[in-house]
């Protein structure tokens, strides 16, 4: 899929701009440049890559399709969250679109899927995904994360679930996929560190149809249990753990994409008083997020989250990067350069990135609460400049294996 003229205008209609006032696409010089985007539009993550979509679409619109004073194309790819076809769908945007960059994928396993190749062929990658060891162990030097590893925002809940909620048993469950055993894996070092104890960990499928079996396993022991679902499998638990009357009985936390803003619209007075941690929130102040959330919820009924603000916040960082290179994404290795000195004020807030490639940027603590009619994730602690190393030398923290299920042990379960 192209976004074309017409899309473009529709987009910077919604995103709040005039059609009337002359918003239209100018002529750059030149051919476009040309944004493949991997993105999920069927399955279970659904909901987040409609979602990276919509925040790229309107990031352009703002602009009238033109990023430093270049026509920018884009070309949407479905790989359905399946990582054999988002190595397909890669090979079809780099060999038959000629795309210059790409954004994405959305999860873990797809970048994973795809690792190989972006390094074979060289190509500018600004991703969504939380692959863990593409910015660390096995750093990728075509691929910058503006967004977080999956254990990013993970240490900062744990160091704020033991600190300040005085939580000292907790059972983590998650996706059984990378995102999931590296977010948990993140949480577990941390809490424990601090002299916590993770009394049980599940990892329920993707796809899995039904979480009773897992809601029944839960141990009684804990003051809390820790959720790390993508898509709407955070909604869907926490419907049915309250199907089972454990409102109440248990505290429930979030990671990063737990009770994300697209799946929120969707719940009642259940996911009030739920603690999340992410790198962004609607509910930002900055002037930069007050712009993009306003728009984003006038064009779609509802706030953008953790998928839509990904690739929002990539587009600031892509244009930064075009700016310094005067447009040219041809000399591919100054353009990887750029992209990798960016350090620009965007909707998540301020984006740097370390020698690795993984931005240092704020971790937002959230709660639920109602504001103005709706559930929001309103922002109750910030930790400042984050690194995907948390507060662990680097060279120690390589040292270790990647986070997994199995990394760090866990020696405390019941």
């Amino acid at each position: 899929m192209t976004i074309d003229r017409r899309q473009f205008l529709q987009g910077a209609a919604v995103a709040g701009l005039s059609a009337a006032s002359g918003v239209g696409l100018a002529q750059g010089g030149g051919e476009p440049i040309r944004i493949g985007l991997l993105t999920v539009k069927t399955g279970p993550l659904a909901s987040g890559g409609i979602d990276m979509e919509r925040g790229l679409s309107m990031y352009l619109a703002e602009r009238n399709g033109m990023l430093a004073g270049r026509k920018a194309e884009v070309i949407v790819a479905d790989t359905g969250g399946v990582p054999a076809t988002a190595r397909t769908k890669t090979q079809e945007l780099v060999e038959r679109n000629k795309v210059n960059l790409l954004m994405g994928p959305l999860a873990a396993f797809e970048a994973l899927a795809i690792d190989d190749y972006i390094r074979a062929q060289k190509i500018p990658t600004l991703s969504v995904a939380a692959a863990e060891d593409m910015t660390q162990r096995k750093a990728n030097p075509w691929f910058v994360r503006a967004t977080s590893t999956s254990s990013q925002c993970a240490h900062a809940l744990a160091d704020y679930c033991f600190k300040t909620l005085k939580y000292k048993r907790m059972i983590l469950v998650a996706d059984d996929i990378a995102y999931g055993h590296e977010m948990n894996a993140g949480f577990q070092r941390v809490f424990e560190d601090l002299g916590g104890k993770v009394i049980q960990k599940l990892f329920p499928p993707l796809t899995a149809p039904d979480y009773g079996s897992f809601i029944g396993q839960l141990k009684n022991e804990a003051d809390a249990i820790f959720l790390g679902f993508a898509g709407s499998n955070g909604f869907r638990f926490i419907r049915q753990f309250n199907e089972y009357g454990l409102k109440g009985k248990m505290a429930v936390v979030g990671g990063m994409t737990a009770l994300d803003e697209a799946v929120l619209r969707n719940m009642g007075d259940e996911a009030l008083g739920i603690v999340t941690t992410c790198w962004y929130s609607a509910d930002l102040a900055n002037p930069v997020n007050a712009k993009f959330a306003s728009a984003f919820r006038k064009a779609y009924s509802y706030d953008p989250g953790f998928y839509a603000a990904a690739t929002y916040v990539n587009g600031a960082v892509l244009e930064a990067a075009l700016k310094t290179v005067k447009g040219d994404v041809g000399n591919k290795d100054a353009f990887m350069a750029a992209l990798r000195k960016t350090d620009v004020l965007t909707a998540r807030g301020p984006v740097k990135f370390d020698s690795y490639g993984n931005v240092v940027g704020d971790a937002y603590i959230r709660k639920v609460e109602r504001k103005d009619g709706r559930l929001v994730n309103a922002v109750i602690r910030t930790y400042p400049n984050v690194s995907q190393f948390w507060t662990y030398d680097p060279k120690q923290f390589l040292a270790n294996p990647v986070y997994s299920r199995d990394w760090p042990p866990a020696k405390n379960l019941i």
